[in-house]
């Protein structure tokens, strides 16, 4: 049997798990239930399981007929801080948690994937990881599993995930060779200067104004100092301040995020963020300070598995439209996994406009067509199989 009809044959168990974990979201770095639920299902089809991986982890190995080549299939598994608000039969049982971004679907394809892959055992010609990671938003999943040395024992060859995309609909697929996502960096910034009462502005000095004046300047940067055909993003989200209406206060902070897709573009913006914050603050009589943390680095595709993976995608869905030139300033720490592993990360198209599914991730309406899950298991499927016969770095 085909892949795909197999993945078709499945494809109720597929929905029907994806909707019991829908309707049990756990958050980042707490995915218990979600954890027990992944190691059970890959012991019953013959995988040599470990968990507490990155804490909450789950890796499953699969050795096939070959030792080597070796490539990792990743799938996140946690859930956001949001009050559900779909109505759905399945909608979350865990006040203020949720499923809104379809890392509920990225652990049903996985597990339908093991399931397909694990009665081609003994012909598969080599190995798979296959990774269930917590914590992908926000809470460093990918990284704490990198550091427990998932890439390794045995050493990881080539790495491939997926994420459902609710931007478009089910039939499309996000398959750009090269810089996919952005790297994300979060900043924060502390401006100090004097405080006083309201009604005497001349004996202070007023961080409130200066980080006024440094957050206009900062938008500058983009428009001016990044070349026109590079893109980067500087977003200042959050500013916190002062006490009472007529207090002057001590300190103002804000804090946002820096995207690129480029290393050498980060560090032009970050030299010119520096330069203007220090600058305005010290020309206002204030003091700065900036802390900078890095979240992910930019998902940057593999030309040679994309070829690949887009050359599946064809032969198992004929009506597909595969956008070749997709790029996105979202981030996703798999980029870690990424790093020093050819990788290749695909966006799968899952609204579906006519029913109402295309409310955007992170929205408290998001749901998606779930007819796009079973493409996605024979995609994953067939394309590990493809990436593990033609080995094609070895060439």
């Amino acid at each position: 049997m085909k892949i795909i009809d197999e993945a078709m044959a499945i494809k109720e168990e597929t929905i029907q798990t994806r909707r019991d974990l829908h309707r049990h979201p756990e958050l980042g770095l707490e995915e218990i239930r979600t954890a027990g639920i992944v190691a059970e299902r890959l012991k019953e089809l013959g995988l040599e399981v470990a968990t507490g991986i990155g804490k909450t982890g789950v890796v499953g190995l699969l050795r096939g007929a070959k030792e080597t080549p070796v490539l990792l299939l990743r799938f996140d598994m946690d859930a956001l801080p949001i009050m559900e608000e779909t109505g759905v039969d399945y909608a979350s049982q865990n006040p203020g948690k949720m499923h809104a971004c379809g890392h509920d679907s990225h652990v049903a394809v996985g597990l339908s994937t093991a399931r397909i892959l694990a009665t081609r055992k003994e012909t598969l010609p080599g190995t798979i990881k296959f990774v269930f990671q917590p914590g992908e938003e926000g809470a460093g999943g990918a990284e704490l599993m990198v550091k427990d040395g998932i890439l390794e024992k045995p050493k990881v060859d080539y790495s491939l995930a997926m994420h459902v995309w609710n931007d478009q609909p089910v039939g499309w697929y996000g398959l750009t060779p090269g810089p996919l996502m952005a790297g994300a960096q979060i900043f924060s910034v502390k401006i100090t200067g004097k405080g006083g009462h309201a009604a005497s502005p001349h004996l202070s000095v007023d961080p409130v104004v200066a980080s006024a004046q440094i957050i206009t300047a900062l938008q500058s940067i983009i428009s001016r100092n990044i070349h026109p055909l590079e893109s980067a993003v500087v977003s200042v989200c959050k500013m916190e301040t002062g006490s009472a209406f007529n207090i002057i206060p001590q300190e103002a902070t804000f804090s946002g995020t820096i995207r690129t897709f480029k290393a050498d573009v980060f560090d032009n913006v970050y030299d010119r963020f520096q330069s203007i914050v220090h600058s305005i603050a010290e020309g206002m009589g204030c003091h700065a300070e900036i802390q900078l943390e890095r979240i992910t680095y930019p998902v940057v595709n593999d030309p040679n598995l994309v070829e690949i993976m887009s050359d599946v995608v064809r032969t198992l869905d004929p009506a597909s439209q595969i956008s070749s030139d997709f790029q996105t300033m979202g981030s996703e720490d798999f980029s870690f996994m990424m790093q020093e592993i050819p990788g290749c990360f695909i966006m799968v198209g899952s609204a579906n406009h006519e029913k109402g599914l295309d409310y955007g991730h992170h929205h408290p309406k998001f749901d998606i067509d779930e007819s796009c899950l079973p493409y996605a298991v024979a995609m994953i499927a067939q394309g590990a199989i493809e990436i593990l016969h033609q080995d094609p770095h070895s060439k």
